[in-house]
């Protein structure tokens, strides 16, 4: 479903990615872990193009992102057609992003109508079956500022559902939310990909990972150091960077 080939990123003189290459099966969760600083976020939004890389490329779905190719060149899109795209890879802030003058249900109906034109009803009727999926139906009239920092970024995932992505893309969902918040976000992660989502979840939630990925990623320096299943990366680690950053955080 997501195939990253070779990807680099540099701001100005500072190499943020040093040559990734990540694939990610239809209906597999991939969790991204690293310290500050190794290249996760940059990673996330390069798959989406709100980034633009130097070198490589990403294919969502067999489709170039971001680029069409011109005999042995990449050619940028335009930004209509980035746009288009995007509609097909969910994107969950970990900011929650959420337009402050428009209610939940506005806020999950909105990116339906103007980016794939669906008749508001059915956008509506969509929107408030997510509301529920996140446990959210009771809430769908009130504005982002009557709702807690978990219940905002329930709202922001309800909303990266509504344009039934390809992907989803989630950015450390709750790093920014109170600890006893954290888990009613990590049950809604938790019952997507149970139901066969395809997800890349730059976290430092171990336990979610543990539980949940099919495949964890660590990251360092810009560059994929470890990938495997789960149960070999967090608990029989085989490289020395992986098994010295597992140490501080478990």
């Amino acid at each position: 479903m997501v195939d990253v080939r070779g990807i680099h990123k540099s701001f100005g003189p500072l190499e943020v990615l040093r040559g990734v290459d990540l694939r990610v099966r239809a209906g597999e969760v991939v969790v991204i872990l690293g310290p500050s600083g190794s290249g996760k976020s940059t990673l996330l939004r390069s798959i989406n193009h709100l980034e633009k890389v130097n070198r490589g490329y990403v294919r969502i779905d067999g489709e170039l992102i971001g680029y069409r190719r011109s005999g042995k060149r990449l050619r940028e899109l335009k930004e209509r057609e980035v746009l288009r795209q995007r509609t097909h890879i969910g994107f969950v802030f970990q900011s929650f992003n959420l337009f402050p003058h428009l209610t939940a249900l506005e806020n999950v109906v909105e990116a339906p109508i103007a980016a794939q034109g669906r008749p508001r009803r059915e956008a509506t009727e969509r929107a408030l079956r997510l509301l529920e999926r996140v446990g959210l139906s009771d809430k769908a009239h009130a504005y982002p500022r009557r709702l807690s920092g978990g219940q905002q970024q329930r709202v922001a995932i309800a909303r990266a559902l509504a344009l039934e992505p390809k992907v989803v893309l989630f950015d450390e969902p709750t790093s920014a939310l109170d600890p006893e918040l954290v888990g009613e976000v990590l049950d809604v992660m938790r019952d997507l990909a149970l139901g066969g989502t395809t997800m890349i979840v730059v976290s430092h939630e171990i336990g979610f990972a543990r539980e949940v990925a099919d495949t964890v990623v660590f990251m360092d320096d810009g560059l994929i150091v470890e990938q495997g299943p789960s149960s070999q990366v967090l608990d029989n680690p085989r490289h020395e960077r992986t098994r010295a950053f597992l140490a501080k955080v478990l």
